[in-house]
């Protein structure tokens, strides 16, 4: 009898043990950003943050283990992402989206997540609106209303800006940073005398003879909208060249003007220039000093994180989130709810997923170039807590 029972009791385990392994679960996740091209800067930094968080926390998911199956969309036209999300779902079958560095790339793809029943994670496209595209679709990074937004407001009422120029990249994002900014410094009895659209986001333009357009006007501030890398750099170098600043002209914008990993090239040209932004690898605190740390252990000590590489690192926490909650088996509607009213310890502070709207809720700083020692860096100047989207709150344009 007591042999039987050692006999019942080993076969329970290893019917048990079997049974596990069984609940195991490959979750496959569609990549979906820029990896060549100008704009490739952009990919590696949401791809090294997503990478850096699934090395780090794999013990988080048990006995699940993430696959990802990494596309290309090159440039941001939209066409190359939606079909690399078209082939994503029907032939890779994965089970998730995530990514899309550009707008039109995320706006191309939504209707897919819909039609596939594929949940959707944006790490970074930030035209407000995009979440309403599709059900399916939940939001990691920003929206450019929750910088353009505050900042109407700020740069009236403590900058002392009475007058403001706008400049902006002429696509989604752009055309949204511009509606936000004008929305916010006239609500409160700021005067916009100039909106000039600059140009593409793939190739940087020659900014002069807007720039002097600008200045001839003298307001001022000049709000300027650029989908960051070179055209943050382009913007800072033109603005000194044409002596802006002495003629009286404050350069203020989105923190994409100031964005970590272009900033030290930037000279001190960049100093007092004025953002509200989520991010900036300068955030003194634990959360943040650790992620930088793990950060330049991994990709080197001259790398550095920005804006782009803590969504990735944050929307990989979303997955693992989601991945968890419903144990490895992933369905589009179960996935959303699982994200719904997600909260996270994020390097850029604290974060959520407002249940209504599956758009981020977060911080926003005001930032200010300082030189600190011999480099440049982000002071911090004040902090506007827990920002949802004011698109959406004011019902503005397609937010309705």
């Amino acid at each position: 009898m007591a042999r039987m029972t050692s006999i019942c009791a080993a076969s329970a385990l290893a019917i048990g043990l079997a049974a596990g392994a069984a609940q195991a679960k490959e979750v496959k996740i569609g990549v979906v950003l820029t990896y060549s091209g100008g704009a490739a800067q952009f990919g590696q930094q949401i791809d090294r943050g997503m990478n850096l968080f699934l090395k780090t926390n794999a013990a988080q998911l048990g006995d699940h283990t993430i696959k990802l199956i990494k596309r290309d969309s090159k440039r941001p036209g939209g066409d190359i992402a939606k079909n690399a999300v078209k082939e994503l779902i029907t032939r890779e079958k994965v089970d998730m989206l995530a990514g899309f560095v550009f707008s039109p790339n995320a706006i191309a793809s939504a209707p897919l997540a819909t039609q596939g029943k594929v949940p959707m994670v944006v790490m970074n496209a930030g035209t407000a609106w995009i979440p309403s595209l599709s059900p399916y679709i939940a939001r990691v990074s920003f929206t450019m209303w929750q910088s353009g937004y505050p900042m109407g407001l700020y740069s009236k009422n403590k900058l002392g800006c009475t007058s403001a120029a706008v400049g902006y990249t002429d696509y989604p994002p752009g055309k949204d940073s511009y509606a936000a900014f004008k929305t916010g410094f006239e609500s409160v009895g700021g005067k916009v005398v100039d909106a000039i659209p600059m140009g593409g986001p793939r190739k940087v333009p020659d900014f002069t003879p807007w720039f002097q357009r600008v200045k001839d006007a003298k307001p001022t501030c000049f709000y300027v909208f650029v989908p960051a890398g070179n055209h943050a750099s382009a913007v800072v170098k033109t603005f000194n060249d044409l002596g802006m600043g002495q003629a009286g002209i404050r350069l203020i914008g989105p923190g994409d003007i100031t964005q970590d990993t272009k900033l030290q090239g930037m000279g001190d040209a960049a100093i007092g220039l004025t953002t509200i932004h989520h991010y900036s690898a300068d955030y003194d605190t634990p959360t943040n000093k650790a992620f930088v740390a793990a950060w330049k252990k991994e990709y080197g000590a001259d790398s550095t994180p920005d804006f782009m590489g803590v969504q990735g690192w944050d929307g990989m926490a979303a997955i693992f989130h989601v991945i968890n909650t419903l144990n490895g088996d992933i369905s589009a509607d179960k996935a959303i709810e699982a994200l719904k009213g997600w909260e996270f310890d994020s390097p850029r502070g604290p974060i959520s997923i407002d249940p209504k709207t599956r758009d981020i809720v977060q911080n926003e700083h005001v930032h200010e170039v300082v030189k600190m020692g011999n480099r440049l860096g982000i002071k911090v100047v004040d902090t506007i807590p827990r920002v949802d989207d004011p698109c959406k709150k004011l019902k503005y344009g397609k937010c309705k």
